[in-house]
């Protein structure tokens, strides 16, 4: 689990710079709170693909709303 939190923080550096470390808590949610539109969202699923190989389907998108969310995802399929 720690890797996947170290590859999703990683993916929110590169895609999101503006957003602080601190802001990236498990409950925090990626539009609402984060403000993470459509499309710096499908730059995170791409940097994660690359980075860690883990594929995400476009039906599977919506179990991304949260950074926790995500975090599970990538642990769970890496």
């Amino acid at each position: 689990m720690q890797e996947a939190r170290a590859a999703v923080a990683a993916a929110f550096a590169q895609i999101a710079p503006d957003i602080e470390p601190s802001e990236l808590t498990e409950d925090a949610r990626l539009r609402q709170d984060l403000d993470i539109d459509s499309l710096d969202l499908l730059r995170l699923i791409q940097v994660i693909a690359d980075t860690t190989g883990v594929n995400t389907p476009e039906d599977d998108y919506r179990q991304l709303a949260t950074v926790g969310g995500f975090i599970r995802y990538v642990a769970s399929h890496g």
